[in-house]
């Protein structure tokens, strides 16, 4: 399919050229925002670095909201350009600042940039897509192309499955015409698909008995765990794109004792949403095979698929025809990994995933972005925010 040229009242090629100008500010943000070490259970340190970010978006003569949480970090709500009524004025940018590393993994993995590549906890999930919006942001203000809407909404529990954003989320997304996420693309493709996750815990309470004296009074709560694993793995369907799979299990106190207590925790991988609802029913239908056993099932779906309709299409369609203008090719994906984009399209509201940096190794040692994809990308970025 050829796609008509876009016109915008600056080039793309002019906001590539102003990104490349503000490179060197986006790093030096982009560090500023790694150095504020963020793990989502420390509430004060992911308080410290939405704080840089709070400033930055005042700066910029953002209106800003803090959205202010007890048990976890607060969240931060801005606007940007002029005031508008209809959701069609008005997008959404979606991030979040915490991430999976405690305080002190900068002693172990330092922000550094070597070779093209730069590093550190958190520089590519999500630090460095939170300095590109607000590189974006800052191109459209000194181009006056900013004569819609913006919305930035960062999180501060993301990496928990946002319990608390969530809310804050779906109603700021009802109210937009578009979403882009700032999670790191997938290779150097936009994600146009992600599936929805699900947790459950499995608990298995039997009876304790001495295992050479008393084995026949003893009910084995592990014996029961083992059965109900196997059918829990029996329910993945690979074609489906459905998995179950128990990442987590344990039980028992020492080698002779018929174990009292056994547990299990599992994760659920989902492209339909109904599927989501059949493998609830399966998991309410579970039953011990020894009655004197106690079976105690909890959880569900926590993030519904984000699937790939047509308004996520016409997203990915203007955004690879904006990157053709700025001379490179942007290609699209799917990916198991869920974000808060699961939460806006399955709302309807048509949302474009992995519109961050490039690189590799998310909660991984080797977490890296690669320098040269940050410019082009944060043109993209801008030129697709341009009304």
């Amino acid at each position: 399919m050829t796609l008509p040229a876009l016109v915008l009242p600056v080039s793309a090629r002019a906001l590539l050229s102003g990104a490349r100008r503000k490179q060197p500010d986006l790093l030096h943000f982009t560090e500023s925002l790694v150095r504020a070490e963020s793990p989502s259970t420390d509430k004060a340190a992911v308080d410290a670095c939405m704080a840089i970010a709070a400033e930055k978006a005042k700066k910029l003569g953002g209106r800003v909201k803090i959205h202010r949480q007890r048990g976890c970090g607060n969240l931060l709500e801005a606007h940007f350009g002029p005031r508008r009524k209809e959701a069609k004025d008005r997008v959404l940018l979606l991030g979040h600042l915490d991430t999976v590393w405690p305080v002190g993994t900068l002693a172990q993995m330092p922000y550094k940039l070597s070779e093209g590549k730069l590093t550190g906890p958190g520089v590519l999930d999500m630090k460095a897509g939170v300095a590109m919006a607000f590189t974006a942001i800052e191109l459209l203000i000194e181009a006056r192309l900013l004569d819609r809407e913006i919305v930035l909404l960062l999180n501060s529990e993301e990496e928990l499955g946002s319990p608390v954003s969530r809310p804050v989320t779906e109603a700021l997304a009802r109210d937009c015409s578009a979403v882009y996420v700032l999670e790191a693309a997938l290779g150097e493709a936009v994600k146009t698909a992600r599936k929805g996750t699900g947790n459950w815990r499995i608990d298995l309470y039997g009876i304790a008995a001495h295992a050479g004296v008393d084995y026949e009074k003893g009910v084995s709560a592990l014996g029961e765990l083992a059965r109900i694993i196997e059918t829990v793995n029996g329910w993945t369907e690979p074609k489906r794109g459905l998995t179950v799979s128990v990442g987590l299990a344990g039980g028992g106190s020492k080698t002779n004792v018929i174990p009292a207590h056994a547990f299990a925790e599992v994760d659920v991988r989902i492209q339909k949403r109904a599927d989501g609802e059949r493998i609830a029913k399966k998991f309410a239908k579970l039953r011990t095979r020894d009655p004197r056993c106690t079976l105690v099932v909890a959880g569900g779906i926590n993030r519904p698929p984000m699937e790939r309709k047509a308004g996520v299409v016409r997203l990915y369609r203007r955004a690879r025809a904006l990157a053709a203008e700025l001379g490179f090719p942007l290609e699209e994906a799917a990916t198991g990994g869920a974000s808060d984009g699961n939460f806006t399209a399955a709302l309807g509201i048509p949302t474009l995933d992995g519109l961050g940096p490039v690189g590799a190794g998310a909660h991984a040692a080797h977490e890296h972005l690669l320098v040269e994809h940050l410019a082009p990308r944060t043109a993209l970025l801008a030129a697709l925010l341009a009304r």
